[in-house]
């Protein structure tokens, strides 16, 4: 998992509430259990004008010109503006997945289902709760954003949001250590606790 320490990037505005789970990577999608690949059917049905199935080849597909990903003045933003409840619905991990593999690397809304919340600090993406007055200011704010984990800010043109996070999860981002990695830092204590286990119960 990459490392978040600090990020500047200009947002994409999806001025939607109560986005769930499906609609950002849709069932059909969730048959491969890799990490990657998820990016090109993020927000499928809103992005395309046709049905999306595995296998389509996304570059020929009818683009939906007026959906914000799809908008010029928003292409390769790492941070996506949305409303409360984001990530509702069923606890599939692909969701993260997918925001991950398009490119995002925050996301800011007034609140989080509490799943998808925590599955994206376990894959590298920071959510960032801010209330809606700040979302509407954000939302009419153009131009780059800066996200600095370590200070806990948001600052756009100057103008600086805190936001709270928990303590061990701003650690593990910021050294970049998700579940796999966590367990790693642990290698040589396993590697002597299975000597000394086998030493012991040599018949196993």
């Amino acid at each position: 998992m990459q490392k978040f320490t600090t990020l500047t990037s200009i947002s994409a505005p999806l001025d939607r509430a109560n986005i769930d789970t499906d609609a950002i990577i849709p069932k059909q999608f969730l048959k491969s259990i890799k990490r990657s690949g998820f990016g090109p059917n993020l927000f499928d049905e809103w992005r395309y004008l046709d049905h999306g199935e595995v296998g389509m080849d996304n570059t020929k597909r009818p683009l939906n010109k007026d959906f914000v990903l799809n908008q010029p003045e928003y292409q390769g933003a790492q941070i996506l503006l949305t409303r409360e409840n984001f990530g509702c619905g069923s606890s599939r991990e692909h969701a993260p997945w997918a925001l991950e593999d398009y490119g995002f690397k925050a996301i800011i809304a007034p609140s989080f289902a509490d799943i998808f919340y925590n599955n994206c600090f376990k894959n590298g993406i920071l959510p960032i709760v801010q209330s809606n007055d700040v979302m509407d200011e954000l939302f009419n704010f153009k131009g780059e954003i800066t996200i600095d984990l370590e200070s806990q800010s948001v600052d756009a043109n100057g103008k600086i949001y805190t936001f709270e996070v928990d303590a061990e999860r701003k650690r593990r981002l910021i050294n970049g250590l998700d579940d796999i990695g966590l367990t790693l830092q642990y290698a040589d204590d396993i590697k002597d606790f299975e000597k000394d286990y086998f030493k012991t119960y040599s018949w196993l």
